[in-house]
């Protein structure tokens, strides 16, 4: 039940939110920004960038999400004079199709890789991370693989580790006979049905195939953790029906210089639902000189 009200806001924001012509966005502001694709790692990647600022931030969106579905507010509205924001799709996945997206147990490692290509690509070396759900796995590996590169990481939503019971609320809703068409219908309209029934059902799958049976907790990249050197802001909503509070007093508890922030109202999508706040949270902790105010 509680899954089902997870995929169910965020079917809202699909809703709330149709999409706009392939790679257009207009701002608040009517500034005009053109998506375009780089060959990275053999795959024309999707990516938008907006803004002049200094300090480069990498957007690192979740899963089956985008560009346009995941970080519509703070492409809009970070401090474009401060950041230079640069969103993207990973493989297979928005605009970065083809290639179908492939769901192996390395994918947080392999899109890592791809993410830190593209930033080199477009010449960008150093920069800071704002990872989602599974965009949070990516940016901490990332942030643990490649330290000197990331200046600070703010992660919501991830986890470097599953348990069996989460494991059991994936495959509770692998059947999309079992989605109402609220939740159903948002997903479809960006992907096709069959993409999208195809590709969800490998994602289940994959984790299902990486527990391989065992009832005890699985690794993702737990061990990535105490590699991570930037200044690290973990933020969770109390009300995140996908991702218990354990895993973000995890990430605090194992990643150096980090500070967690929770949110009580806050659900899976906070970034969306509360993008004004976010917004004004991270901008305050990417602007901060030191690791002595963690």
């Amino acid at each position: 039940m509680l899954f089902k009200q997870f995929l169910q806001s965020t079917a809202k924001t699909f809703q709330c939110w149709s999409f706009l012509n392939p790679g257009l966005y207009i701002n608040k502001n009517s500034t005009r920004t053109m998506g375009s694709k780089v060959l990275v790692n053999g795959v024309n990647l999707y990516y938008e960038k907006v803004g002049t600022g200094e300090h480069a931030v990498l957007l690192v969106p979740g899963a089956l999400g985008s560009t346009k579905t995941d970080f519509k507010p703070q492409l809009e509205n970070l401090n474009r004079e401060k950041f230079t924001v640069i969103g993207w799709d990973p493989r297979g996945y928005g605009q970065s199709r083809p290639p179908n997206r492939e769901c192996k147990p390395d994918f947080i490692f392999r899109d890592a890789e791809d993410a830190v290509s593209l930033m080199e690509n477009l010449g960008f070396e150093t920069y800071s991370l704002l990872g989602w759900s599974d965009g949070a796995n990516i940016s901490a590996v990332m942030a643990a693989r490649w330290s000197e590169r990331v200046r600070k990481l703010v992660i919501w939503g991830g986890n470097s580790y599953f348990t069996q019971q989460e494991l059991e609320l994936y495959q509770s809703i692998r059947d999309l006979s079992t989605w109402s068409k609220s939740m159903l219908n948002p997903m479809v309209e960006v992907y096709g049905k069959e993409y999208f029934e195809k590709t969800w059902h490998a994602w289940v799958d994959m984790f299902t195939e990486m527990a391989g049976g065992r009832k005890e907790d699985t690794n993702l990249y737990d061990e990535e953790l105490c590699k991570i050197k930037a200044d690290t802001l973990i933020i969770h909503g109390q009300k995140d029906a996908l991702v218990p509070d354990f895993h973000p007093k995890h990430f605090a508890k194992n990643i150096q210089n980090s500070r967690l922030v929770v949110w009580e109202d806050g659900k899976h999508n906070l970034h969306l639902r509360f993008a004004d706040r976010f917004n004004e949270l991270v901008q305050s902790f990417l602007l901060e000189n030191t690791s002595s105010n963690l």
